[in-house]
């Protein structure tokens, strides 16, 4: 079996079913204020009531209040959780449906809080000073690898393109490969192009 190919960022239907039509198997929504990606609830439930079935539809949070978090599977539908603050293992227990918890990669000490989140998987990103994701810079793929042998299923995020990301799968086997920036006109606008040649390049790497 392939990748799971996780598009995120998305910011309305029409960027959504063409992800989906394409092979996407998950989808993220941001809901995090700050980013330029954030969607309010009830957008979010106006994109998932237009998906098929089966799409993992994948809500964003960072440092998020509990009922917040609560709130958001209730209306959007959630069936998988990311995490991308400071979230402690503990707060990541909390949830009745699947975690996923995000870490900025920048060298070998950073994979050493892995094993302390009990989380069904965990994402790697780039490390980039004062931005938490859609940076668009890849890190050292060995550390991916490294953090393959820790026994959980890796997401691999971090400046993930159409021309890079058959290459990332075959050096690293990830469970899934996640892209926001390298598939995008602008910040939350997707290019459905791109999003198709990504796709491809994902299902059709070895």
């Amino acid at each position: 079996m392939g990748a799971i190919v996780k598009i995120c960022g998305i910011t309305s239907p029409a960027d959504a079913l063409a992800a989906t039509e394409a092979g996407a198997d998950a989808l993220g929504l941001m809901f995090y204020e700050p980013s330029p990606r954030n969607i309010s609830f009830k957008a979010a439930a106006e994109i998932v009531r237009e998906l098929p079935p089966f799409i993992i539809k994948v809500g964003v949070f960072v440092n998020a209040p509990e009922e917040v978090v609560l709130r958001a599977i209730g209306e959007c539908g959630l069936n998988l959780l990311q995490f991308h603050g400071e979230e402690t293992p503990e707060y990541c227990q909390l949830f009745p449906v699947m975690t996923l918890k995000a870490f900025r990669v920048r060298d070998t000490s950073s994979l050493k809080s892995l094993v302390d989140y009990e989380t069904d998987a965990w994402l790697l990103d780039a490390y980039v000073p004062d931005k938490l994701g859609g940076t668009g810079a890849t890190f050292n793929w060995d550390l991916a690898l490294e953090a393959q042998k820790l026994g959980r299923p890796i997401f691999l995020a971090g400046g993930l393109t159409p021309e890079n990301v058959a290459d990332a799968i075959t050096k690293v086997h990830p469970y899934a490969v996640d892209v926001s920036s390298g598939v995008e006109v602008s910040p939350g606008k997707k290019d459905h192009q791109k999003v198709r040649a990504f796709i491809k390049a994902a299902k059709s790497a070895a």
